[in-house]
């Protein structure tokens, strides 16, 4: 019998290189990433056993490798990010990704930008 239960990996910070003018790919900028998994966490929830659910690092290590590959926009870092979690964990029903670019460079005092995916 299936147990879903959503896994959160909130506010995990990186510097990268995203964005569309050549400033903010020489400079960087601060993001944060979170994430949503649903997945049938029921076998973990008996056995208390790693092998039984979504390795929390690993995800991580799935996230930070997306980020570090610039792109111009926050979708698509957004997209990749859903499509390397469906990719390397194969029991994921439900993905969603926030992807915060922090003080956006708009012309203005901006606290950030994000676009959220859910597939």
């Amino acid at each position: 019998m299936k147990t879903i239960g959503t896994i959160a990996i909130e506010e995990m910070e990186f510097y990268a290189f995203h964005g569309c003018y050549d400033t903010e790919k020489r400079v960087g900028n601060h993001f944060r990433v979170s994430l949503w998994i649903e997945a049938d966490l029921g076998a973990a929830a008996a056995s208390d056993r790693m092998t039984d659910t979504v390795n929390y690092l690993e995800v991580y290590e799935t996230v930070a490798g997306e980020m570090q590959r610039v792109s111009n926009l926050l979708e698509h870092v957004a997209g990749r990010i859903v499509e390397a979690v469906y990719a390397r964990f194969p029991g994921v029903e439900k993905v969603t990704v926030k992807v915060s670019k922090l003080n956006p460079p708009l012309g203005g005092p901006v606290g950030k930008t994000s676009v959220t995916l859910t597939r």
